[in-house]
């Protein structure tokens, strides 16, 4: 479900960006023993994200020649065709998430709870991400509007 958004092409068609060409990527999750741990790296970026953004979610069985992507996990990519096994329509993927999170099978790490550690870590990462991607006008404005008390 977190590919169902991106908060970079989102916030730049809210804001009437104008941008040609694909859209940085903007992903703070990750996995524990199997499971996604999704990250707010600012306050309410998870609604902000999802709410009311719908989407589908094909899925497959037994794909030849499929690759595993190796910074992913569970994640594979295939240059053949493929037959899709099911269709999930998401009318919400924030309430999904939810609904994920309540069922045990998603934990989010809400901004208001991270540690110190964690937030330090964020705003050097942050700093850094603006200052070495001034070539690209869409993250760097998804990051000034974002983390404004990092990037003024």
């Amino acid at each position: 479900m977190v590919y169902l958004s991106n908060a970079i092409e989102k916030h730049c068609k809210e804001i009437g960006l104008c941008y040609e060409g694909p859209y940085k990527k903007w992903g703070s999750y990750g996995f524990q023993n199997g499971i996604i741990h999704l990250d707010e790296y600012y306050p309410n970026a998870l609604s902000d994200t999802y709410k009311g953004v719908s989407g589908y979610i094909y899925s497959t069985k037994n794909v030849e020649f499929a690759k595993e992507q190796p910074d992913i996990p569970f994640v594979f990519t295939t240059t053949s065709e493929v037959v899709v096994e099911n269709c999930e329509f998401i009318e919400d993927a924030y309430k999904e998430i939810l609904l994920a999170e309540s069922k045990g099978e998603i934990i989010i790490n809400r901004y208001e709870e991270l540690s110190q550690n964690k937030l330090d870590w964020i705003h050097t990462n942050v700093k850094k991400e603006y200052e070495n991607n001034q070539d690209k006008l869409d993250y760097c404005s998804f990051l000034k509007a974002k983390f404004p008390t990092i990037i003024p």
